[in-house]
């Protein structure tokens, strides 16, 4: 459909019920995201030129509902997507380049005929840009090339994952222009993943881009990495009554790459004690048998952050059972024993080389007496700095919002919902 076109449907309404749905809101805040599209549209034709035959595309944010750093060890998660993402403009194009304009950014441009890995382009854009095309390329299809306009709304260094959420756009989008849609929202995310591990040089799981693909809440069972079990998880979480807020504690990540490293290591160290690699291959009663050996080898911190995995991997199949019989105080209560099993066992509520730094456990603590045993809470993510994650009761919204961002300040407290659509076509 021509852009001009286009603009002229979203002004006039014609996508309102479609949006609504996306973004989880009401027809009163539809006009942000009509202004959102035409804007990007217009961003579009001022770098690529009017009248062009466009579609827009979206991927959304996630969040880590439930696992903890179980992922690493191959064991289960919760995730689920979140209703701010990234959307791009796109138009085909007759040549073999394809040029990717995020805003804020410089241009990004590959050559799709040119699909190796550039170590040069490591850590930037671009290089995922190449990797999920060269994966699509290895499957089969013909990759040509298109325009792309880009914004995004998922907050940086939210523990969001808005990095995943890029990827998930660029595969959807590919997806759609050269392979007619016959790729399932996994093989996506799975062509992201490896994009990230090859092209950008950074190894990571499969959770993050398969929350954004998917959409709503998923399960994953990592024991087979390479075909690891993804589940949609049958919920309405616009019914629940509750909001998501993931709240920023303003901590700075700078010298914590020790301290999140050290969480896989020593889990890994407990299951070498038994000759394996990973602690889903180790029995949980052999473990608790023999903790008087294993600490002797391994340190206590360890022998207690694998007391966390084993009762936050069981955990995670907990939530989805309570999600399934839709009894969210039972998810809720399951949630903060997670965030309790963080902070005494797994320990990555704070860094102990920055003890006067505890600016996520101040807001535990505080999330702890506003919620008045109504909400739940933990610790969002990696740990050590960082986010909280909350599920707080809509009639106490506003007083805890207004409560939490009087102590840490404004607009640290984002108030979300889980949006029940992944990566997808919008127009």
């Amino acid at each position: 459909m021509l852009s001009s076109k286009v603009k002229e449907m979203i002004a006039q309404g014609k996508y309102d019920e479609k949006l609504s749905h996306i973004y989880v809101c009401s027809k009163e805040k539809i006009a942000y995201y009509r202004e959102r599209l035409i804007n990007a549209v217009n961003n579009f034709e001022e770098l690529f030129g009017t009248n062009r035959d466009i579609n827009i595309f979206s991927a959304p944010g996630r969040t880590e509902v439930g696992g903890n750093h179980t992922d690493h060890q191959h064991g289960h998660v919760l995730a689920a997507s979140v209703n701010l993402d990234v959307i791009a403009v796109v138009a085909a194009s007759e040549s073999k380049i394809i040029n990717v304009k995020s805003e804020g950014y410089p241009m990004d441009t590959v050559d799709s005929s040119d699909l190796v890995v550039k170590e040069q382009e490591f850590n930037k854009s671009s290089s995922l840009i190449r990797g999920i095309a060269s994966k699509f390329n290895d499957l089969g299809y013909k990759i040509g090339g298109f325009d792309a306009y880009t914004t995004s709304n998922v907050l940086k260094g939210s523990g969001l994952s808005s990095s995943a959420a890029f990827e998930v756009l660029i595969g959807t989008i590919v997806n759609s222009l050269f392979c007619g849609e016959k790729e399932s929202a996994l093989k996506i995310a799975q062509v992201g993943q490896y994009a990230e591990n090859v092209y950008f040089g950074k190894p990571c799981g499969l959770m993050d881009q398969a929350a954004s693909s998917v959409g709503s809440f998923i399960t994953i069972d990592f024991k087979d990495t390479e075909n690891p079990k993804v589940k949609k998880v049958d919920y309405n979480f616009a019914e629940s009554g509750y909001s998501l807020c993931i709240i920023d504690t303003k901590g700075d990540h700078a010298d914590l790459t020790p301290d999140y490293a050290a969480i896989p290591a020593e889990m890994k160290s407990v299951a070498e004690f038994f000759g394996k690699e990973y602690l889903c291959e180790v029995d949980e009663e052999s473990f608790f048998k023999n903790i008087g050996e294993i600490r002797k080898k391994t340190g206590d911190r360890a022998v207690l952050r694998t007391v966390h995995y084993f009762d936050d991997n069981k955990r995670v199949l907990k939530e989805v059972s309570a999600l399934k019989d839709n009894n969210f105080d039972e998810f809720k209560k399951l949630i903060i024993e997670s965030g309790y099993s963080s902070y005494m066992y797994l320990q990555n509520v704070f860094s102990p080389s920055h003890i006067q730094q505890q600016g996520v456990s101040i807001t535990l603590a505080l999330c702890e007496k506003y919620l008045k045993g109504k909400g739940a809470y933990r610790v969002h993510g990696g740990g050590f700095a960082g986010t909280v994650q909350t599920f707080v009761p809509k009639n106490m919204l506003n007083d805890f919002v207004e409560k939490i961002e009087n102590v840490l300040g404004k607009d640290s407290c984002h108030v979300l919902s889980i949006r029940p659509v992944g990566g997808t076509k919008i127009i």
